[in-house]
C-alpha cells in the first residue's frame, strides 16, 4: 500500500483549488503546498521594491535573491518572503493584478518550481497551482484540474475580498479573472493547461465538502491498488 502520494491540483483563479487542496491535506494528513502563494509572496516584493513589472532582468535578479517559504505555524500554513509573514499580505488586490505579469517570467518560475519540487519531492503532499501537473510533478500520482464558470468563480472571489474588508464591483471581478486567464493560459514558460491524465472536476455548483470528498475518494482508493 502506498501511502506518500504526489496529489496535484491545477486550474484558473478562483476555481476552489486553495480551500480543496488544504482539506485534503488535512484529511489525509498530508502537506499541502500553495504555490500560488509562494508566487504572490514573490510579486508583493516587487511591487514593494517598485520594480516596473515590464523590467524583466531587474525582476529575474529580484527572484535570485530572495527567499519564499512555506511554514507551518501553529497548524496554519504561513508564507513568508525573506523571513517577513505576509500571508495576509498577498491576497490584496494589487498583488492580484501582478502576479501574472511576474510569475511569467522564466527565472521567476525556475527558482520556484525548484523549491516546489524540494518540498514535495518525499511525498505526502497535496500541491496546487497552474503547473503542477505538467511542469512540477508530471508523474505524480493523482492529478486534477479544477474549473468552475466565471460567474461561480467571481462571486467566491467577491467573497474573498469582502472577508479582508475590501468592496469590488462583480464585473471588475469577472473581467481580472478573464484577463488573468487569458494571461496564465497565453504565457509561453509553464502555461496554464490541463495534464492529460488529470481528472477534471468542475466545482461551479459542487459544495466544497463534496469537491473534497471527490479528491480523498480518489486518493484512497489509488493507495488501496498500490
Amino acid at each position: 500500500m502506498k501511502k506518500n502520494l504526489i496529489i496535484a491540483i491545477d486550474g484558473p483563479a478562483a476555481s476552489g483549488k486553495t480551500t480543496t487542496a488544504k482539506l485534503v491535506a488535512q484529511q489525509l494528513g498530508y502537506l499541502h503546498i500553495d504555490t500560488g502563494a509562494m508566487y504572490r509572496a514573490f510579486t508583493l516584493k516587487v511591487l514593494r521594491e517598485g520594480v516596473p513589472l515590464d523590467n524583466i532582468s531587474e525582476i529575474a535578479r529580484l527572484a535570485s535573491e530572495s527567499q519564499v517559504e512555506l511554514r507551518n505555524i501553529e497548524g496554519m500554513q504561513r508564507v513568508l518572503i525573506d523571513g517577513e509573514d505576509v500571508t495576509e499580505k498577498v491576497r490584496t488586490p494589487e498583488v492580484t493584478g501582478a502576479v501574472s505579469a511576474v510569475s511569467s517570467i522564466p527565472t521567476v518560475r525556475a527558482v520556484m518550481v525548484r523549491e516546489q519540487q524540494r518540498l514535495g519531492k518525499d511525498g505526502c503532499v497535496v500541491l496546487e497551482g497552474r503547473d503542477i501537473g505538467t511542469v512540477v510533478f508530471p508523474n505524480a500520482d493523482l492529478k486534477v484540474f479544477m474549473l468552475a464558470g466565471i460567474d461561480a468563480r467571481a462571486t467566491r472571489r467577491r467573497d474573498e475580498l469582502s472577508m479582508m474588508g475590501a468592496t469590488v464591483e462583480i464585473g471588475q471581478i469577472k473581467d481580472d479573472l478573464q484577463r488573468r486567464d487569458d494571461l496564465d493560459s497565453r504565457r509561453e514558460v509553464s502555461p496554464l493547461r490541463k495534464a492529460e491524465d488529470a481528472i477534471t472536476l468542475d466545482t461551479s455548483d459542487l459544495t466544497v465538502e463534496k469537491q473534497v470528498e471527490i479528491v480523498v475518494t480518489k486518493a484512497k482508493a489509488l493507495m488501496e491498488k498500490s
